[in-house]
């Protein structure tokens, strides 16, 4: 049984906890425990019923305002999927935690209020998934029942919508009418919307496909540690442990080691206490090589056909998320999964005002703020283009002063 990884963006008061409330408690995966907390809660809907939003606003802060801060995990499973839902925050001052909840999800939920329609934040958060490149997006028009179920409605907000789809480039949008309050088309399909011949959401999420397969040639392992028992029993063992990030490795590929460039070949692969003939990405594996290369924790293995790059001077998308503003005169640290160097920004390339999309000339970065700059490394990096393999093509920005994350990074290209 596959997982599937989503979160849910929109407008304040849209309904996204309700939403995931809602998808939580129809298919009974809520604790008896929660179920009486919820039951005895004092929020109320207006009708009498169970704020389902309760679920998902865990900070107490969350609770008074009836409005999502910080990014909310949530898991279920039905007979198909295992799911993992982030319900992530649709205030603008809560961009970098919204960028947090997104980046390793493989599917969008952004919902828009059927009364409002398309607004400013829906704007910027598809922005936002377009920037990550989530190749799948649901777009549910909530809050069905206070528009009367109209398919005009609907019809004329898809409309608008995939316009700004089409100028985002997102590829798979697919559209639903949902009440989350009334449970309409969330997990049981919907008797006031005859009009409306497909799918439920919870239906749609067990049977989208998100395996798109596009990265399995590239097969990359950073190196977390050096296996070097040096017992007597095991004088000879030495063997190179991390996780594989995308694709896979089988016994007697040739592999480069990066960035030294040395080349050998997979003599045996060890996963706990087998020693399989091939490893796939999201493995905790050994590899043995036939040849002993020098080999460092932050050192890259990967298949010889399909190199990474390889530079010091690279483009970058950025999303600031310190209260500090980005400092081009001060030497930052540069995470890249377990690479760790030195980096300055050399050039802010542009800012993006994430409401209206255009591209600005900018000479600071403040929070929450996003675009494009140029980093300068101490050391060559081997990495992939973002667009390419998200698992290798993303880095963390650290302030050495504070030993804070500061930034995410999204690499874009090779800078002149």
């Amino acid at each position: 049984m596959n997982i599937l990884k989503f979160f849910t963006a929109g407008s304040v008061d849209d309904g996204k906890s309700t939403l995931i409330g809602r998808l939580l408690y129809d298919t009974d995966s809520i604790l008896a425990d929660q179920l009486e907390a919820l039951q005895q809660s004092n929020r109320k809907n207006d009708d009498g019923t169970i704020d389902l939003a309760i679920l998902t606003d865990g900070l107490r802060a969350e609770r008074e305002q009836g409005i999502t801060i910080d990014v909310a995990y949530k898991y279920f499973q039905t007979d198909k999927r295992k799911f993992i839902i982030a319900d992530t925050p649709g205030h603008i001052q809560y961009t970098r935690n919204m960028v947090t909840g997104a980046s390793t999800a493989k599917l969008a939920i952004i919902l828009i209020d059927a009364r409002n329609g398309v607004v400013e934040q829906t704007i910027r958060h598809s922005y936002l998934v377009s920037l990550l490149g989530i190749e799948h997006v649901v777009v549910c028009l909530n809050k069905m029942d206070m528009v009367g179920y109209s398919e005009t409605v609907f019809t004329a907000i898809t409309d608008k919508y995939k316009a700004l789809a089409a100028e985002l480039n997102l590829k798979d949008v697919n559209f639903i009418p949902v009440s989350a309050l009334k449970g309409d088309n969330v997990v049981n399909e919907s008797e006031n919307m005859a009009w409306y011949k497909g799918r439920s959401l919870l239906h749609f999420l067990e049977t989208v496909d998100v395996e798109t397969g596009a990265e399995s040639d590239l097969a990359r392992m950073p190196v977390q540690w050096v296996v070097r028992p040096q017992t007597e029993e095991l004088h000879d063992y030495r063997g190179y442990a991390g996780r594989i990030l995308s694709g896979e490795f089988k016994v007697d590929d040739k592999v480069t080691v990066l960035p030294s460039g040395s080349s050998s070949v997979i003599e045996r692969i060890e996963l706990f206490d087998q020693q399989p003939v091939v490893a796939f990405a999201g493995q905790s594996v050994t590899l043995h090589l036939k040849d002993n290369i020098d080999i460092s924790r932050g050192d890259v293995l990967v298949n010889s056909d399909h190199l990474p790059q390889n530079s010091r001077l690279i483009e970058a998308d950025v999303c600031w998320m310190d209260a500090r503003p980005l400092d081009e005169n001060i030497t930052y640290l540069l995470q890249h999964n377990s690479k760790v160097t030195k980096c300055k920004i050399s050039e802010i390339v542009y800012k993006v005002d994430i409401n209206t999309l255009e591209k600005q000339q900018a000479y600071e970065f403040r929070l929450n703020d996003i675009g494009r700059v140029i980093l300068k490394t101490a050391d060559e990096l081997a990495f992939d283009f973002y667009g390419d393999n998200k698992a290798n093509g993303a880095a963390i920005l650290i302030d050495s002063r504070t030993n804070l994350t500061v930034a995410a990074l999204m690499f874009r290209a090779i800078a002149d």
